[in-house]
């Protein structure tokens, strides 16, 4: 039966699926390799929605999670938790990922939508806030993150979509996709 606490879980759910389907099938480089001048790589968005995940759920509620984050520590280097160092592995970081999702998961499911917490990191006049509003935030995090993924992905192989099983793409062969690429790029030559 649906409710508005299970949707946005459900939503939630969905994007953890959709950012790790994108490791599949793909080397230890390809998962650490930048391939946007910003340095967006798939296994950095992985580590930085465990942080997330575990900020908002665990510390926002006083639900201590007991992970080691050195990448929050005030003499960390910069964005160092949007990438894997070489001595952190890929199985290392989707396990700290799947950590956090269940820490995520027993403070969703223990807590009710009108809970209230505090986002420490946040302006003080927005700081206090529910968990239903938390639900949102992380749930269109991760949304936003799993579509930088699907274009990290597709950067490296090709493969794109929502799922397996599911792409959310139409279904035609790679000539139909070049053909309507070459269109989409001489309508926007129009403009040059």
């Amino acid at each position: 039966m649906s409710s508005p606490k299970h949707d946005l879980h459900r939503y939630l759910q969905v994007g953890r699926q959709a950012v790790l389907w994108k490791l599949e099938g793909l080397s230890e480089y390809d998962v650490r390799r930048p391939l946007v001048p910003t340095g967006t790589n798939l296994l950095g968005l992985v580590k930085h929605l465990a942080s997330v995940e575990l900020g908002y759920f665990g510390d926002t509620f006083g639900r201590p999670h007991g992970e080691a984050l050195p990448w929050w520590d005030d003499d960390a280097e910069v964005n160092a938790d949007m990438w894997a160092t070489p001595d952190e592995s890929r199985e290392e970081i989707v396990a700290f990922y799947e950590r956090a999702a269940r820490h995520a998961d027993a403070t969703i499911e223990t807590l009710d939508l009108d809970s209230l917490g505090r986002v420490a990191w946040w302006p003080p006049e927005r700081a206090e806030v529910t968990l239903h509003l938390v639900l949102i935030h992380v749930a269109t995090e991760t949304h936003r993150h799993a579509g930088h993924a699907d274009i990290v992905r597709e950067l490296i192989d090709g493969a794109a979509g929502l799922r397996p099983g599911n792409s959310n793409l139409p279904e035609h062969d790679p000539a139909w996709w070049a053909a309507y690429r070459d269109r989409v790029e001489e309508a926007a030559r129009r403009f040059q």
